[in-house]
């Protein structure tokens, strides 16, 4: 299932809709719903806010093999950015010395089983894997 989204955090609404009628349509527990929303949010945020002035719809696409979801989101015309790469969030310093941002990325790496990244003709795709079970 796919489907393209304005790059605009009021597509938010649109793309958790998608999620539920995914999951619906899948017949998964609902219990993985709010990982995979917590998955894309962060993603298709940072591709709204590092290329705010891209026109480009960006690209979601949801399937469902016997034991894992894929979640892939492609972003057309942009600079490259392989979330794989990100330097880490250090979650043992203190909360004073923790540097503002990077934790929702942490929290992509955390959430999922495997990341892949393409970037080819200006195109950024990550590809997340979430076993089921």
């Amino acid at each position: 299932m796919q489907n393209e989204f304005k790059r605009d955090i009021n597509s938010l609404k649109q793309i958790f809709l998608f999620v539920k009628f995914f999951i619906s349509e899948e017949q998964l527990d609902t219990d993985i719903i709010s990982p995979i929303n917590l998955v894309i949010e962060e993603l298709f945020t940072n591709m709204v806010k590092y290329s705010s002035d891209n026109p480009n719809k960006i690209l979601l696409e949801l399937t469902r093999d016997i034991d894992q979801v894929t979640i892939v989101l492609t972003d057309f015309d942009v600079e490259p950015f392989d979330i794989r790469h990100a330097t880490e969030y250090d979650t043992n310093q203190t909360l004073k010395k923790r540097p503002i941002g990077k934790i929702g990325l942490h929290l992509v790496k955390k959430y999922v089983d495997d990341i892949n990244y393409e970037y080819r003709e200006r195109n950024s795709k990550i590809t997340l894997k979430k076993y089921l079970g």
